[in-house]
């Protein structure tokens, strides 16, 4: 394929191709061919079948964050200031006197690498709450808790061992943490680390790998560990007991790339929730209407800087339909530029 300006964007060594994908067989697998199953996250091999050209493939959901993570959905994007709080947000403080007033001491410089601090200072300060604190000790623990469960889990980096201080605003109020759509900001995340590591150039993955990896587990029968037939609730709990294999990785890595040359469609499972016995387990509220609907949504996932596309009308099949031609993909390479890292200016 030819670099035409008409039809092919790059961006910082990422393409996103919106009309010629329209015009070529599936790629689903494709890039599960380079970066293949990593031990060290369990969730790599996700990667490869990721078309970096639409930023779709048979990957996860709406509907697969709900399950696997029992994250909602819907209510207020997660989106905001990265820093100075006091400029842009109304009743914010600068960003180390904010940290201090909702956690209670502020980290050495030492701890501090920019507008971001070490989860090893979070994990000695507030690894365990006293036992008979009093409700603003636990308060503070539980933004400590917090601050890092996003950090290193949902919106982890590839360094994985910082906790950026953008939730401050988030934990500030923290009977309003579950009026936010994490599920679509940790989906957001996961679809632009996985067109990051799309590239040749990039060869670690970030973002929440737990429910990629999970993802693929339920959806791939022949990659999944041997045992684990108990389901519990949030349905990726199921593999926390999974040790990844010791063994030498040069000959499973082979393994592994002979397996995905030779998948056929018959081994994708197209609706691994519809058995009774992951109904049984599954919480009565993800299964209401309203969240229900939202999972056939075609739209955009916001984590602050960060826009992609939830494209489901690529994938009806997950649903139980039948796959139609493909609308034309859209077109959001000038979304690509936007990340975050020059801050808020």
């Amino acid at each position: 394929m030819e670099d035409d300006p008409a039809r092919l964007y790059r961006l910082d060594g990422v393409a996103h191709i919106a009309g010629v994908i329209n015009e070529e067989v599936s790629t689903e697998i494709t890039l599960f061919y380079r970066y293949i199953l990593s031990d060290a996250s369990g969730a790599c091999g996700g990667s490869r079948a990721w078309s970096w050209m639409t930023d779709t493939f048979r990957t996860c959901r709406w509907l697969d964050v709900a399950y696997q993570l029992g994250l909602p959905v819907d209510g207020r994007y997660v989106s905001g200031c990265l820093s100075e709080f006091h400029i842009y947000i109304e009743g914010g403080r600068p960003a180390w006197v904010w940290f201090e007033e909702l956690l209670g001491v502020v980290p050495s410089p030492s701890q501090v690498q920019k507008y971001a601090v070490n989860c090893s200072w979070f994990q000695e300060t507030f690894g365990e709450c006293p036992e008979g604190a009093d409700e603003d000790t636990v308060r503070r623990y539980a933004r400590a808790y917090i601050m890092m469960l996003l950090g290193t889990q949902l919106f982890a980096d590839k360094s994985g061992n910082r906790v950026q201080i953008r939730w401050l605003p988030f934990v500030a109020r923290l009977e309003e943490m579950g009026t936010y759509s994490w599920g679509s900001a940790a989906l957001a995340w996961l679809y632009r680390c996985m067109c990051r590591v799309a590239n040749r150039n990039v060869i670690k993955l970030a973002g929440p790998l737990q429910l990629l990896q999970s993802w693929i587990f339920w959806r791939f029968p022949r990659f999944r560990p041997a045992g684990f037939e108990t389901f519990s609730w949030p349905l990726a709990s199921r593999w926390s007991g999974y040790i990844p294999s010791s063994s030498e990785k040069g000959p499973r890595v082979q393994t592994w790339k002979l397996w995905i040359d030779r998948l056929q469609d018959r081994e994708f499972t197209w609706m691994p929730y519809s058995s009774p016995d992951v109904l049984q387990v599954v919480h009565p509220e993800v299964l209401e209407p309203r969240h229900m609907v939202l999972w056939r949504s075609v739209t955009s996932l916001i984590y602050f800087a960060v826009i992609e596309w939830h494209q489901v009308d690529r994938v009806l099949p997950q649903f139980g339909g039948v796959q139609p031609r493909p609308q034309a993909a859209l077109n959001i390479d000038f979304l690509m530029l936007k990340n975050g890292r020059g801050g808020d200016r």
